[in-house]
């Protein structure tokens, strides 16, 4: 990018609506107009324009230059646009919610202006002034990049990662590798949960039979140690975030796809109102938003039990979690939004998500005395003599220490973590800048599936370790890597946390946690 400087030109206050006054011709000149810069005004963010040029597109420092044309914006107050499109279950509720907070932590006022089509803005004001407009184009995860391709919005929210066409397509717009450092970051973290009504006498089900339900394969409760009755079905809309994490999380792995005969909601507070006045119903809900309906534990053919609930989401123990992203383009944004997220990342943020509902970020430490089911599942799934040595070893090792609720798992057939453990490198790294883990002890402690010879699993998971490991203290550059002392282990299989006779059960055994003493 191109950045012009000058000392003569103080900072410029200018009203300028991006999207409107966008594709419009400018010339930016330097103050003795020696340089001038000619081409079509993309955006302007109070400090920098944004030009497409004979060059490419550029980035201008606003003090040192001058704009005139038809695109320049006019002289007045300058108000700070930026729009959030996608998942609608993080507009209506979590980032209005985070909004009002910064608002109120940095002295704003805030106005809702109503759109067409359902869609709001917030505006913040100083007194009766707008200082910045927060816009919200609610639709689906689908809808989110779309617009964010076709610079129609600043930052996409969404319910799953990227997909590949859609990050060739972000590339070729200009976009950045939205996949890369910076590019993508966690907000908070749901779930979807099978519910049921509470006078269902059915308390448990394995993802296979849950899969069989919605394709239609299963359509008596008593194939599932329930009543003689039909099962009714219900799920979000389709092409909602939360239903596309099932078809990728639930319905991909077992090869089938949705029946027809599912009933279909807006939101999951709806469905979760439909599923609770029937009692042969079962509903697919976002864990937030489940009302008084009754969770359904996950069970598999070795034994283990999964129960969704706050910590279990938080460490992505609970293998249906569904991250909650905010994506962002290489390019810059205005300052309100790079404050608004700073604030996110911050403490008082975590409250405000707690009380909306959502699972937070902030960490936290489980000591080993709360590990007492997962300890219990690894001895019931230990391969005799090995397998017992192995968790003896474990404990040895870990048991007066705490485990921090950062998870970092990988991409399908590959070392890469994904889109959450890339933020949660993020994180930790901040943290260890920050000075939080200096006088400690933090071990890296990577783990397997069960597939394969033991000791070549233990490789694998320390090999696993070691690259997480790696990669924060590269991201943590500010930190002084002698205050904290930092190993990496590798145990194996030796504490599954699913079954691994299926591809997300084995997905959810391969990962690296990280403990502190």
């Amino acid at each position: 990018m191109i950045f012009f400087r000058a000392a003569v030109c103080a900072a410029l206050f200018l009203t300028f609506f991006a999207r409107g006054l966008a594709a419009q011709d400018v010339t930016l000149s330097s103050p003795d107009g020696a340089v001038e810069l000619t081409g079509t005004l993309l955006g302007f963010d109070g400090e920098f324009y944004r030009v497409q040029t004979q060059f490419g597109e550029l980035t201008v420092d606003g003090s040192g230059v001058a704009c005139d044309g038809p695109g320049c914006p006019s002289l007045s107050g300058f108000v700070s646009e930026i729009t959030l499109a996608g998942s609608s279950a993080m507009s209506e509720v979590l980032l209005p919610a985070l909004i009002e907070g910064f608002a109120l932590r940095n002295g704003y006022q805030t106005q809702l202006e109503a759109l067409p089509e359902g869609n709001f803005s917030h505006v913040l004001l100083r007194g009766q002034t707008p200082a910045a407009r927060f816009t919200f184009l609610s639709s689906n995860t689908d809808g989110g990049f779309a617009a964010l391709i076709a610079d129609e919005a600043d930052v996409t929210m969404a319910l799953r990662e990227i997909r590949p066409l859609e990050q060739k397509a972000a590339l070729a717009a200009g976009l950045g590798d939205l996949t890369g450092p910076g590019r993508s970051r966690v907000l908070a973290l749901d779930a979807f949960v099978p519910v049921v009504a509470p006078s269902n006498p059915v308390r448990e089900i394995s993802l296979p039979q849950l899969a069989g339900i919605f394709s239609g394969q299963i359509t008596n409760w008593e194939t599932v140690g329930g009543p003689d009755a039909p099962i009714s079905l219900h799920m979000p809309v389709s092409g909602s975030g939360l239903t596309q994490a099932v078809e990728d999380r639930l319905m991909a792995p077992s090869g089938a796809g949705f029946t027809q005969r599912i009933r279909r909601h807006d939101s999951s507070s709806t469905l979760a109102r439909r599923v609770l006045v029937d009692p042969f119903a079962i509903g697919i809900a976002s864990f937030a938003e489940k009302g008084a309906t009754r969770m359904l534990t996950l069970t598999g053919p070795c034994g283990f039990s999964l129960q969704a609930s706050r910590r279990a989401v938080k460490t992505e123990d609970y293998p249906l979690t569904v991250p909650m992203f905010l994506y962002l383009p290489s390019r810059r944004l205005p300052k309100v939004a790079r404050d608004f997220l700073a604030y996110v990342r911050g403490p008082a943020a975590q409250a405000v998500i707690r009380r909306a509902g959502f699972v937070d970020q902030a960490p936290e430490l489980i000591p080993v005395s709360r590990q007492g089911s997962r300890l219990a599942n690894a001895i019931l799934a230990a391969k005799e003599e090995p397998g017992l040595e192995e968790l003896q070893r474990l404990v040895t090792l870990l048991g007066g220490m705490r485990r921090l609720t950062i998870s970092f798992r990988f991409e399908p057939g590959s070392a890469r973590p994904d889109a959450q453990s890339r933020s949660n490198v993020e994180q930790l790294a901040r943290a260890l800048e920050a000075g939080e883990f200096d006088g400690k002890e933090l071990v890296f402690a990577g783990f397997s599936d069960g597939i394969g010879p033991a000791e070549g699993n233990r490789k694998i998971a320390l090999q696993r370790a070691e690259a997480v490991q790696e990669a924060v203290m590269k991201a943590a550059e500010t930190a002084d890597a002698g205050r904290v002392q930092i190993s990496t282990h590798g145990f194996g299989e030796a504490l599954p946390m699913a079954c691994d006779d299926s591809e997300w059960g084995r997905q959810i055994n391969r990962r690296v946690e990280v403990w502190v003493r």
